[in-house]
Parts: structure tokens; C-alpha cells; sequence
């Protein structure tokens, strides 16, 4: 019987960092989805498979990743939520632990830490 693999949801407005998020949780055995923004996530959310989602919280545009989390929750959502950001901002981080995020990453981070993060998130 072969290893369940899971889907992890990837929303970042920078393709750079998702495709390179990508590869990474392909390398450790999960499967990557990737958005490039809350709305194309939203877009896919009731059709998808995600067991997390990587989120990043300044997203340009649009609906931010913190306003995503809200929403999510709002609705009734348990998906954990890793937050990633380049923003060195106390506040935001301690309203992102608030609102129950399993980890908040600093880009840039190390891969070891993302993955982790995720399988304290799956209960691995």
C-alpha cells in the first residue's frame, strides 16, 4: 500500500517563491498546489484537497493572506495555516499566532523549517 500524499496549498503573489516552495514539498513527498493569489485560491477552495495551506500575509492586491485566514475561519475552516512573510512586523505576527497560525516564517527561511512546520500541522 503506498504512502498517502498530501496536498499542500501554496498562495504567494511572487512565482519565484512558489514555484520554489513547490519543488521543495514535491522533494519531501507532498503535493503542491499553488495560487497566486487569495482570490484563485478561494476560486478552487471547496473543490480542493489541501490538508494545509503555506500563506503569505502581504499579498498584493486583493484579499491579503491575513483577511484569508479571517475568512477561512469565518466559514467554519480547521485547514492550518503556515504563515510566510518578508515583513518584519511584531504586531502582524502576534495577530497571525492569535488567530491560531501554525507557524509564521520569516523569508527568507529555511526549507527544514517549512517542513516542520507542516507535519506539526499534518501530525506527522
Amino acid at each position: 500500500m503506498g504512502k498517502l500524499r498530501h496536498t499542500i496549498a501554496v498562495v504567494d503573489d511572487d512565482a519565484s517563491i512558489r514555484r520554489s516552495i513547490g519543488r521543495l514539498l514535491n522533494a519531501y513527498g507532498f503535493v503542491a498546489t499553488e495560487y497566486a493569489s487569495s482570490e484563485a485560491f478561494l476560486g478552487h477552495y471547496e473543490g480542493t484537497d489541501a490538508a494545509c495551506l503555506v500563506l503569505d500575509i502581504d499579498l498584493d492586491g486583493g484579499i491579503s493572506g491575513m483577511e484569508l485566514q479571517r475568512r477561512l475561519k469565518t466559514a467554519g475552516s480547521n485547514l492550518p495555516v503556515i504563515f510566510i512573510t518578508a515583513l518584519e512586523d511584531h504586531r502582524l505576527q502576534a495577530e497571525a499566532e492569535r488567530v491560531g497560525c501554525i507557524a509564521y516564517l520569516r523569508k527568507p527561511f529555511a526549507g527544514s523549517d517549512l517542513i516542520a512546520a507542516i507535519n506539526k500541522a499534518l501530525g506527522l
